[in-house]
């Protein structure tokens, strides 16, 4: 491989997988789709290996995630230098930071943590929206540079340290409560009663069924919804009962729009931040701010 790599066939490379094109990198470095295909080419030609596929969206091969990898290391780095040079004359740049975010943290912590950081830091914010059973995989593709994640095994050439944990409890609205729960959740009732998960992948309502003897093929009706905050609307709505975080049932809770179902039980999600064993300001601070955040529960 030839190690004399230029910073602007990286950032192609790097702007191509971020917006799924060589048209659209195109147009936002301001040259034409040939002058891309001409980066890629070099690029390719410098490491001896294809980078990408030419699909709509393109995917990268192996080696491509190693490359991706350095060319967001790069940018990383050049930003932290770029801002600390823009300090000294009030006019500091801002750095991209990419990471991978469970939905509930998303739409309750994660973004009051990180706002201060837009400022006088100069970071702006990619979120890929991901189950922290499944986050570190975007790391060790190289799309993003941190995860929180709930796997305390480092992805290869990544730090992790534990920063807290979710605690989820199921809950409902009193009329659902009444309606299906009148004796308490019992196994019965449970595998009788429409439950509310988040995604084929989310496993918190299976877990609590299971844990209170519901064989896996006595699974009840299931809504599937998406996203965090109409997760909790649905359940809030009486669709079904489901699992919510402190963060999200607790004023519910206090204003009686919904109840415990079974007052005691509850799933512990731990919290892990994982990020590039870099030495940079920028992942520094993120990492700094959302280890003093991250829920205790």
């Amino acid at each position: 491989m030839n190690r004399d790599l230029h910073p602007d066939q990286l950032e192609a490379l790097r702007i191509v997988v971020d917006l799924g094109t060589f048209e659209a990198a195109a147009r936002a470095l301001h040259i034409t789709p040939s002058a891309i295909s001409q980066r890629m080419k070099a690029l390719e030609s410098s490491v001896g290996r294809v980078l990408l596929q030419r699909s709509k969206p393109v995917t990268l091969t192996e080696s491509g995630e190693i490359v991706l990898r350095l060319a967001r290391q790069f940018a990383l780095l050049a930003g932290d230098a770029e801002r600390a040079l823009g300090a000294e004359t009030d006019q500091p740049g801002f750095t991209t930071v990419p990471l991978a975010v469970n939905a509930d943290s998303l739409a309750t912590w994660v973004l009051p943590a990180l706002a201060p950081l837009t400022g006088s830091d100069g970071l702006v914010f990619d979120f890929y929206r991901e189950d922290q059973a499944f986050s570190t995989e975007l790391l060790r593709r190289g799309t993003v540079m941190g995860a929180i994640t709930s796997e305390a095994e480092p992805v290869q050439g990544c730090t992790v340290r534990a920063i807290g944990r979710m605690r989820y409890r199921p809950v409902a609205t009193p009329a659902f409560r009444d309606r299906w729960f009148g004796t308490g959740a019992t196994a019965a009732a449970l595998e009788s009663a429409p439950a509310v998960v988040f995604d084929r992948r989310d496993t918190l309502q299976h877990d609590y069924l299971s844990s209170k003897g519901v064989a896996s093929d006595r699974q009840p009706p299931l809504h599937y919804v998406p996203a965090s905050v109409d997760y909790a609307a649905a359940v809030t709505l009486g669709l079904g009962w489901g699992m919510l975080p402190h963060a999200q049932a607790d004023l519910a809770e206090a204003a009686g729009e919904l109840v415990e179902l079974d007052p005691g039980a509850r799933i512990d999600v731990p919290l892990y931040w994982q990020q590039w064993r870099l030495e940079s300001a920028a992942l520094a601070a993120v990492a700094a701010a959302l280890a003093a955040a991250a829920p205790q529960r």
